[in-house]
């Protein structure tokens, strides 16, 4: 039997971070050769991996990286199986090292066959499935170039990362405002011009359906009624609806007895109103449309005009599950 030694377990430990009697018993069977060692734990994952397959990677550690030349960013989740192993510091650091891999490469495909030490990311993924004993994947990988790019990752849960373009003064601290105006608010789309027409029409159809059946409710309950708006997006509103909420407006102003001297004063808050009611889905999935979370008395689109010509080019937003 091959004799094998303390210092032997170590370095193998070391190299693939699996446990100590994993590790020597790899290398008996391996008859102490390193290499075969590695690949006995591989095969090990494997096992592991196609048993867990069809189990449920919602846990681990979402992440970003931003080159030194701030022009590309990647945001990967490195995804497990419980929150006891993602918050494991070795853990963490395994997403680290895949990111700083993973912002060297343009797709999902050339990072997950680039290597990692002796082996591809993609088998390193399968070893560390068998050493941790959790079913271990990248369930997201996005990258984004531009002329500066920022980035926020909040607790590890959420990661997010957008491009400008130009370089203007701070855009440092732009950017990592409007990254964590997108962790926060989880926004899908730049503008409400991105949104396809037939999305929005089944989208109204839904919310106003929605609105309606709790509305049925409240009335049960004797409770104040919500309002059912007729829009649900900018996209909508022409300039024929404008006028016509307007010319509403007016009427109700004649008709509460306002003197009509004062209604320039008062209309432009109506009208106002009238656009943030019928406007949700912009507020909820278009940053550009959003409040401020800083300040939510401007737009984000305002606050983006406070560095002056500059535009936000594209985003992304990874979460866990």
């Amino acid at each position: 039997m091959t004799k094998i030694s303390a210092a032997d377990v170590k370095k193998l430990r070391e190299a693939t971070g699996a446990g100590m009697m994993d590790c020597k018993k790899a290398l008996v069977e391996a008859e102490g050769d390193f290499d075969k060692a590695i690949e006995v734990l591989r095969k090990k994952g494997q096992k592991v991996a196609a048993k867990r397959a069809d189990r449920d990677s919602s846990e681990g550690v979402a992440i970003t990286k931003v080159n030194e030349e701030n022009t590309a960013a990647v945001a990967i989740v490195l995804a497990c199986e419980t929150d006891f192993v993602a918050k494991n510091d070795s853990y963490k650091k395994m997403a680290n090292e895949f990111a700083d891999i993973a912002l060297k490469h343009k797709t999902k495909e050339e990072f997950l066959a680039a290597d990692f030490g002796e082996m591809t990311v993609a088998e390193k993924l399968i070893e560390q499935t068998g050493v941790i004993g959790e079913k271990i994947e990248i369930a997201s990988f996005e990258r984004l170039e531009a002329p500066y790019i920022g980035s926020y990752t909040h607790v590890g849960k959420i990661a997010a990362i957008v491009g400008l373009d130009t370089v203007v003064e701070n855009a440092d601290t732009l950017t990592k405002d409007l990254a964590m105006q997108i962790a926060s608010m989880g926004a899908t789309s730049l503008t409400y011009k991105d949104f396809d027409a037939e999305f929005i029409a089944n989208e109204t159809e839904a919310r106003i359906a929605a609105i309606e059946k709790e509305n049925e409710e409240l009335v049960r309950l004797g409770k104040t009624l919500k309002n059912v708006p007729k829009y649900i997006s900018r996209a909508q509103l022409t300039e024929d609806v404008l006028a016509q909420a307007e010319e509403d407006a007016k009427a109700q102003l004649k008709a509460e007895g306002k003197p009509e001297k004062i209604w320039d004063k008062i209309l432009p808050g109506k009208l106002e109103r009238f656009i943030s009611d019928n406007t949700t889905l912009d507020q909820e999935q278009c940053l550009l449309d959003q409040n401020f979370i800083k300040d939510e008395k401007k737009s984000v689109a305002d606050y983006i005009k406070t560095y002056g010509d500059v535009a936000v080019t594209q985003f992304v937003r990874l979460t866990l599950g």
